[in-house]
């Protein structure tokens, strides 16, 4: 007879521990393979259980997370609540899943973990007991985890409790997923308030101005409007392409040339190769407003504002410079460093954040500036980076 033994082993998954147990022969080369096949089975069927679960306790994403657990605890049966229904059941005896709201009560109560025995009735069912444990996400219970068995053994209590501090940390994942995206779209929304009240009613003034004199020319700056407005204000994406990026731009500054005429001179000098790389949704436009207003303002001789975006290896580098009134360094660096102030810049520390979140803190703005000297801004970003897509 071959002599057995029995091993295991502590994964960590997500942030929590799961226990894992085989038995193999004393074979030394047999056990490390066997431990390493359930290893890979195990980490896999985690992994498979948690982008559903990103989606939080949705019933579409419920189910397909559930029939993963499902397998990690090696249950006839399982079921995933929210705190007002039962949102998945994986497996047999789905008779039993009109029981599960009612076995959750004193979970969400207490937040504690409980054990139910059920004694079912139906003949060959081979649910007998329940462990229904917490799903905690913030320190609140939004959810519950149940496992159906034929006993409540230590080992299931122990092991759901595992299954579902894992879960909820794929959860709190989520909410953390969902606060960044209402952070991008306040950030987003915090920019389009900055920028609407210095152009828009002096953009509406200067298409006055054209209406009776060159009504062709009010038509065409209208329709800028209109485009760079719609663009400004769209609701849908944190990315766009440079090419979407640089033709807003090119509307907003045929509305600032219509305003200041001969006095607002523009370079513009983009090369082709840049034009598809991906970059967050505003993160240019308010620059050259800066350089317009800093260009300009307190000027009687013409400002000039030059744009380049330049394709530089595995990124593109797009700079905007204006001759004009420059900013003061330390109102700059408290700006960068969150502190709020208009006048260093229309949400200069608003985008620098954006571009560290996204790519990392060395793509954060580099601004050269002084008082009286004009005004620099380098923007680098990489041409291709992980998870980003541009529309």
């Amino acid at each position: 007879m071959q002599d057995f033994l029995t091993a295991a082993a502590i994964l960590i998954v997500g942030g929590a521990a799961v226990l894992v147990l085989w038995r193999g022969t004393r074979n030394k080369q047999s056990l490390s393979t066997e431990a390493q096949r359930v290893t890979y089975e195990t980490l896999h069927t985690a992994w498979s259980a948690a982008p559903p679960l990103r989606a939080g306790l949705v019933p579409d994403a419920a189910k397909k997370s559930a029939r993963h657990l499902r397998t990690l605890l090696d249950t006839p049966a399982l079921a995933l609540t929210d705190e007002t229904e039962v949102v998945a059941w994986e497996g047999v005896s789905d008779h039993h899943a009109a029981d599960a709201m009612t076995q959750a009560e004193d979970v969400f109560l207490t937040g504690r973990t409980q054990a139910f025995d059920i004694g079912c009735t139906e003949p060959n069912c081979p649910i007998n007991c329940a462990v229904v444990a917490p799903l905690t996400v913030e320190g609140r219970v939004v959810g519950t985890l149940a496992a159906y068995s034929r006993e409540a053994s230590a080992g299931l209590v122990r092991a759901t409790n595992q299954v579902a501090r894992w879960a909820a940390g794929q959860l709190e994942l989520a909410e953390l997923d969902r606060s960044r995206t209402r952070l991008v779209e306040a950030e987003v929304r915090a920019l389009r308030a900055q920028i609407s009240p210095h152009f828009i009613y002096n953009s509406l003034s200067a298409i006055a101005s054209y209406v009776r004199t060159n009504p062709e020319r009010a038509r065409t700056l209208l329709l800028d409007f209109a485009d760079f407005t719609r663009y400004s204000f769209r609701r849908h994406g944190d990315f766009t392409t440079l090419a979407e990026e640089l033709r807003s731009i090119d509307q907003y500054l045929a509305l600032e040339r219509a305003r200041f005429g001969e006095r607002l001179k523009v370079t513009l000098q983009v090369a082709p190769e840049v034009l598809p790389v991906t970059v967050p949704f505003l993160c240019l436009q308010p620059l050259v407003e800066n350089a317009v207003r800093h260009g300009m303002e307190g000027k009687v001789e013409p400002g000039h504002i030059q744009i380049h975006a330049n394709d530089s290896g595995a990124e593109a580098q797009i700079t905007i410079e204006d001759d004009g009134i420059g900013m003061d360094p330390e109102k700059l660096r408290r700006t960068l460093a969150g502190q709020v102030d208009e006048s260093a810049g229309i949400g200069l520390g608003n985008i620098d954040e954006r571009l560290r979140r996204v790519y990392g803190d060395e793509y954060g703005l580099v601004v050269e500036t002084a008082c009286g000297l004009g005004t620099k801004i380098t923007v680098r970003v990489p041409k291709y980076h992980a998870g980003i897509n541009g529309m």
